[in-house]
């Protein structure tokens, strides 16, 4: 409208070859503005339709470790009194049965140390007089005396 106006009132072709640029560069831009959002909007919708998969994936994923621990409570809690009779068998003390459980759990001495809130030094020494006591090489022993008969293949 602009154009038509100054166009009657005589401005220059250079004034009117400017304005009729500006007006086209924002126009491209309104379309090109215009895409982007529609795309934003399909990836967006995608990615939703992703993070609601993914949830529902997690949800079947807790209810299946759920049921899992349900079954396996009595079995968790007798392979717990089991090791725990053990632990005792070798007269380790509590701290020494505190690491040895943690051992068994995969933490590293470093990462017990920290979560009992003493030297690693300590903990090495513990778990030397664990081995010691239980007449076993190291860690891989210990956890392999706990394993060894519950990860056999079942006879048919």
């Amino acid at each position: 409208m602009d154009l038509i106006s100054d166009s009657r009132q005589g401005t220059t072709l250079a004034h009117g070859l400017f304005e009729g640029t500006i007006a086209l560069v924002g126009l491209v831009g309104l379309v090109w503005a215009s895409l982007r959002i529609r795309g934003l909007a399909a990836e967006t919708a995608r990615l939703r339709a992703e993070a609601d998969g993914l949830g529902r994936r997690l949800r079947e994923s807790d209810a299946e470790a759920a049921r899992w621990r349900l079954q396996a409570a009595d079995l968790i809690s007798g392979l717990a009194a089991a090791i725990d009779q053990q632990l005792k068998r070798w007269h380790l003390s509590a701290a020494e049965s505190e690491v040895a459980l943690l051992l068994l759990k995969g933490f590293s001495h470093k990462e017990i140390a920290q979560l009992r809130n003493v030297g690693e030094a300590t903990v090495r020494q513990q778990a030397t007089a664990i081995y010691r006591k239980a007449g076993l090489s190291g860690r891989h022993d210990l956890a392999a005396f706990f394993l060894e008969d519950l990860l056999s293949p079942q006879s048919s």
